[in-house]
This record gives C-alpha cells, structure tokens and sequence, in this order.
C-alpha cells in the first residue's frame, strides 16, 4: 500500500540526516568503529549529570501509589513550579506553574504550539539556516513556512524578516544557540526583533508570535549568555528540553514556558494543554517529570564540549580551513571548498569521515558537524579533512 505522496516528498526532503546515520552503520560494519568519523547525528556523547541518576534512583525506589497514574495534562504542579522558578531566574520574567507545560521533549512542544496557533494556511517565519524539521511541524498544524534568508555569519536579517511578513504572518520561529550553525543571537538582535514585531504586529492589528526554540541555552562558550526572548517581547513563548543541558535525548522531556504578558494567556494555556493531548502525547513522561523537578541546576559539563570545539576547530584550521567557531551548541558549520555541498560531503565519505551536506537545513556551500563525539572521532578525522580540501583546492 502507497504512503502518502506528502509523507513520501517529507522522507526524501529529511533524507540527509538519516542517509548519513545509516551510511555510518555500513561503513562500521566494514571497516571497523574506530575507523569510521561519525558526525553525522547531534546525539550528545557526554552521559547525565551524576546528579540525575542519584535522583532517578531515589523516586525509583519509592514504592508509594498512583506515581504511573495520570496527572493534569499539562504536568505536575510541583514540575511545573520548578521549571517556572528556574526561567524566572534566568529569563527576567516572573513565571508561575500556571504558564508551564511540560511535553515529550522541544519537537513534541513545537508541534503542540503550532497546533494551538495555526489556522489552515496561516504562515511561520523561520530565519534559514534551521533544523529541517521545522517545516513539518507547521505542516502538521495546517500552517505553511515562509524562509528568510539570514547575514553572512547568520545573525539575523531584520530586514529580511520585516518584508517576509504578510497578512497570513502568525509566528516567528528562531533557534539560538542555532542548529546547525552554533550562532547565539545577540541581545541587540533580539531587541530589534522585538520592536520590529511590535511594529508589524500594531500594521496588522494582531500580534505576531515570538517563539524561541532553545535546548542548547545551556550549551554556550567564551562567557556568553542567551538573552531572554520573555523578557524583550510580551507574545512570546519557549520550546526548550533537557535533551541536551542533560544529554537525555531519548527520554523525551521537555517543556513550553509562555510569556504571561501574552495576549490571551488564559485562552492560549488551555489551547497547549488540550493540543497536548489531542496529538497524542497526553502528557510528559511521568518519572522524567518527577526527576527534572529535583534537578533544577544540574546540567552536564559544558566546558567538554568547549573543549571539542577547539580540539575540532584547531585541527581543521591546522589542515588548511578558514574556522569561525561556533558560540554555542555543539555544531560547526563549515564552509565547503565547492559550492556543491553534497558533493564535498560525498567526498569526506570516501574518506570515511560522515557530515550532514547543509543543502539539509537550507544552508547550501556548508557541511555540518556534531562534534559531541567521543576525541577519537575528531583527532582521527582532521587527515581526511585535510586531504579533501586538497583535492578540491
């Protein structure tokens, strides 16, 4: 039986990511794991604070009842609560449980926000490059993504994102620190955006919604920090995780933290909470839940990653490349000896070395790199970098 045609354009438009990660399986097969360069999949190589398993094995261990029952949609209250005290800490805005939602990870509160949004039709900015999946979550609500080009070293382009609002115009979606490019958007950004926003949204007679996807806000260098979205524009909202800030990615916990100040607010927290449900998700894993509560400043050791960063980013730049490195997240963004950015990964797969070609997340003459690999990975690779910018040099 057919897929749908959509679906079926959908998995050829993804394909990249998946193409590289079962491409790695091949090659480890036939040569050998350590003989393989896998950057290919940001799958976080550092494993949970100690912190998390103490606490995970404390509320294990506590036999009381109704701990697998359901809860309110939205989550606990004392979850919530935590998260909440935790942003008003560090975003500048006082938040309560009451504008928290816990979810099954960012792409789960993505999807929830889009659908509460989004009529058929109506459009989502998304400054290019970005997470290719993106484009599916607004296609899931009914919504269409409208791509707005981005500066020279990706910050953003207000001018671009100014003539791309239309009448059809209902959100705004950035990603700082940004996958792929590693980029952390100023405060002097955010402010612009916030006034331009302001600006378009009185023109429209409707505000346009700010939203801010940051599971890597915790994973920033060299002393800098993200500003608040919440704090610098009342209609805005964040799609955060603890997939990365506690490398547990497959236990799919995260949340949406919305401004109070919001229009609406009542209307829009009972809207993610009933689409919480309805999409399928019901709710956020119950003992995630439990333990993200008694973990409110854990998170791994950045300076790790950091140390990757330099450890992949001199090497590169000892083998001939031009490197500007990245400010936050655990992605380089390299630019490729050709335009044809395909090509030039084909190529670093000859050599066994596996990148994503950048023409994935809208950002062609590219190559992206997960350095959260293990040090082997990026020392045994810098040669094969190294003699494929030879070759098309």
């Amino acid at each position: 039986m057919a897929i749908a045609k959509k679906i079926g354009d959908f998995i050829s438009q993804a394909s990249f990511i998946r193409k590289m990660f079962e491409e790695g399986i091949r090659l480890k097969e036939l040569y050998g794991a350590e003989n393989v360069f896998d950057f290919s999949l940001g799958n976080p190589n550092l494993e949970p604070p100690g912190a998390f398993k103490e606490c995970l094995l404390r509320i294990t261990a506590d036999d009381a009842p109704g701990k697998h029952m359901y809860m309110p949609n939205a989550g606990y209250p004392d979850t919530r609560s935590a998260v909440a005290d935790s942003l008003t800490a560090s975003r500048g805005v006082a938040l309560t449980a009451d504008q928290i939602v816990m979810t099954c990870g960012a792409g789960g509160a993505l999807n929830v926000i889009f659908k509460t949004l989004l009529d058929p039709g109506e459009e989502v900015i998304i400054p290019a490059p970005f997470f290719v999946e993106y484009r599916f979550y607004v296609d899931n609500a009914g919504g269409t993504a409208r791509i707005v080009p981005t500066g020279e070293d990706f910050s953003l382009d207000l001018a671009a994102i100014g003539e791309a609002v239309t009448a059809k115009t209902k959100a705004l979606l950035i990603n700082s620190p940004n996958n792929p490019t590693g980029k952390v958007y100023s405060r002097e950004e955010i402010e612009g955006l916030a006034a331009l926003l302001t600006k378009k949204g009185a023109e429209l007679k409707r505000e346009i919604t700010l939203i801010s996807d940051e599971p890597y806000s915790e994973i920033v260098y060299d002393g800098r920090t993200v500003p608040s979205v919440l704090a610098a524009y009342p209609h805005s909202m964040i799609a955060s995780s603890y997939s990365k800030s506690l490398s547990l990615p497959g236990e799919r916990i995260g949340y949406i933290a919305v401004n109070p100040a919001i229009a609406g607010v009542g209307e829009m927290m009972g809207g993610l909470t009933l689409c919480n449900r309805i999409l399928g998700f019901v709710n956020a894993p119950a003992l995630m839940q439990r333990v993200i509560a008694g973990l409110r400043d854990a998170k791994v050791d950045v300076d790790c990653y950091r140390r990757k960063r330099d450890l992949l980013c001199d090497g590169l730049a000892s083998v001939g490349y031009r490197i500007k490195k990245p400010e936050g997240a655990f992605y380089l963004f390299l630019p490729t000896p050709i335009a044809d950015d395909v090509r030039f990964a084909d190529a670093l797969r000859e050599r066994r070395i596996l990148t994503v070609p950048g023409s994935g997340f809208f950002g062609p003459g590219h190559v992206r790199i997960a350095y959260c690999v293990d040090d082997k990975t990026i020392t045994g690779a810098i040669d094969g970098f190294g003699d494929a910018l030879r070759e098309f040099s």
